[in-house]
């Protein structure tokens, strides 16, 4: 009925739960008098007594009750509400953090479109759990015993009859709570699966036009449509179901003991038989709402065990130590696989040395993009190091790494925010001195300053920015404040000529004071490197300058010759 390890997400705040609990009883009571109050004002009725003195303690009780039900339901709604937004802060930056500690290991976990409905829609459901089933739980489980104890001292063999069908609500719930986890786990499963089909079709729209496999892609979309469509009915018929048998527990459990009060009345006085008939649904409400509770509890639960799977995978493992004096990167046998079957990084040995370019080129899918993983830290290696200044890279502080390291990719993010801003993501103390002069060495302030300046808005992921001048900016963002490592992965790839020379430039410049790494389809760019790795199937397969490589006839000078072929024909 409760799960210890989503209670425990709670921390501090499961005060709260108590407290609506708490409140929930007093407002029960509280109605329990105002009834009390109303039975004793028919008693006066019933007697003929016709002074006014007679019916103002019956009033008094009738306002007192009714004044503390206001008061608690008020203060029921409050604390919910500052439980509710509590659960909500705390799980969102408890689930940030985690994401910026796995990198992109958090996003295979789930997929972007997956985490995206756990982060929003999977927290609020989560929510919903904390705030109205876990206090109805309490307050189901408290208020028949204390109805029972009131109820006793009028008619005991009633008051047994009631408390004796309330069980019959939670051993209903049970019975369906695991045919009712079994269907909540499948539709959280098809609604993160579909939302992750949907986002892969949007984004890549384009390509599926190209190759004509759109039509495809919409009978897939419609087929798993119709399957989240099902599991949806079936979620609800299990609701309906449910609520149904409890219903008849309900209503047949007041009935018996409605019936049993007036069979064994005997000499009661018929004002407190009637105060009896009508507490008699009291004793079942409690737990009919906390049934209704357990069906948003169920959802809620079910999003909460992907937040906890989340939460639990393993993250990699950094040390404390500050970055080295040295810059230079080793990768000593480094081999690495996505699993178990086949190894896409075989013992591969590379030095990426200070104050130099060093290139990594290769055919697509030859392993060029995991070596990026490999050196950025989000991804480690199954065998064989990585050391950088002679100091394994776990042993560096997370921090400190990420604070020297730099990626510029193909596919570099640009915030929709201002220019400014996005500088002031990387660095947030930089002046507009600092934001001018990164804009300058790419050139890019002329344009800026014309259109609007540093308070320029960037579209969605740069969309009012030609290539060039996305990848552009990402680059001057990266160049804001130095960095003692610089790694290009394809960032001058599918630009104009103009940017691309401007890229290359500053990637040149670079290579002065800082370890500077480019990956690179395009050969030509990698020229002036002072060294060049050849990447096929996972393996180094050939090193050196350009001039020594393309006097070889081998893998780079194959590569070079067909791309110049190529260039010199178009």
């Amino acid at each position: 009925m409760i799960d210890k390890e989503l209670l425990a997400l709670l921390g501090g705040n499961k005060k709260y739960i108590f407290i609506c609990a708490v409140l929930s009883l007093f407002g029960m009571l509280a109605g329990i008098a105002v009834t009390a109050g109303v039975c004793l004002a028919l008693d006066g009725i019933i007697k003929g007594e016709k002074g006014i003195s007679s019916y103002l303690l019956a009033g008094g009780v009738i306002l007192a009750g009714a004044l503390i039900r206001f008061i608690t339901t008020i203060l029921n709604g409050k604390f919910k509400g500052v439980l509710g937004a509590a659960v909500k802060k705390d799980l969102r930056k408890n689930l940030y953090e985690k994401l910026l500690k796995l990198n992109e290991k958090g996003a295979e976990e789930l997929g972007a479109a997956g985490l995206t409905q756990v982060a929003v829609e999977g927290i609020e459901q989560l929510d919903l759990y904390y705030t109205s089933y876990l206090p109805q739980f309490f307050f189901a489980v408290s208020a028949p015993l204390i109805l029972f104890a009131i109820c006793a001292f009028i008619n005991i063999k009633a008051a047994a009859v009631l408390l004796a069908c309330v069980p019959l609500i939670p051993v209903s719930i049970i019975l369906m709570s695991k045919y009712a986890k079994k269907i909540f786990a499948k539709y959280w499963g098809k609604y993160t699966s579909m939302g992750d089909g949907f986002l892969d079709s949007v984004q890549g729209l384009k390509e599926l036009k190209i190759f004509n496999a759109d039509a495809e892609r919409n009978k897939k979309m419609n087929a798993d449509a119709e399957e989240f469509r099902r599991i949806t009915m079936k979620v609800l018929v299990m609701q309906l179901f449910s609520v149904t048998v409890m219903d008849l527990v309900a209503f047949g459990g007041a009935g018996a003991g409605i019936a049993v009060n007036l069979v064994s009345a005997g000499g009661l006085n018929p004002v407190l038989v009637l105060f009896l008939v009508l507490v008699a649904a009291e004793f079942f409400l409690p737990l009919r709402a906390f049934g209704s509770a357990f069906h948003i509890a169920m959802n809620g639960a079910a999003a909460g065990k992907k937040i906890l799977t989340l939460l639990k995978v393993a993250e990699p493992e950094w040390g404390g130590d500050e970055f080295p004096d040295s810059s230079e990167i080793r990768f000593e046998d480094v081999t690495f696989g996505y699993d178990d079957k086949s190894d896409v990084i075989q013992k591969a040995g590379m030095v990426f040395k200070e104050k130099e370019l060093t290139a990594i080129v290769g055919e697509s899918g030859s392993g060029k993009s995991t070596i990026v993983k490999l050196l950025t830290g989000a991804k480690r290696p199954s065998s064989g190091g990585i050391f950088i200044g002679g100091k394994p890279l776990n042993m560096i502080a997370r921090e400190i790494f990420y604070k020297n390291i730099s990626l510029v990719s193909y596919d570099t993010y640009i915030f929709n925010d201002t220019v400014r801003n996005n500088f002031l993501l990387a660095a947030p103390k930089a002046s507009d001195e600092e934001v001018w002069n990164a804009l300058n060495r790419v050139n890019l302030d002329v344009f800026v300053k014309e259109n609007g300046g540093l308070d320029k808005p960037i579209a969605e992921d740069a969309n009012n920015l030609s290539g060039g001048q996305k990848q552009r900016l990402a680059l001057a963002v990266n160049l804001l404040k130095p960095k003692r490592v610089y790694i290009f992965d394809e960032a001058a790839s599918n630009i104009d000529a103009e940017s691309e020379a401007v890229i290359m430039r500053n990637i040149t410049a670079l290579r002065n004071s800082a370890t500077v790494i480019l990956i690179s389809h395009r050969l030509a760019n990698v020229e002036g490197a002072g060294m060049i790795y050849v990447i096929k199937d996972g393996k180094v397969k050939e090193r050196g300058t350009h001039v020594e490589l393309i006097k070889k006839t081998t893998e780079y000078s194959r590569l070079y010759t067909s791309q110049k072929n190529l260039e010199a024909s178009l």
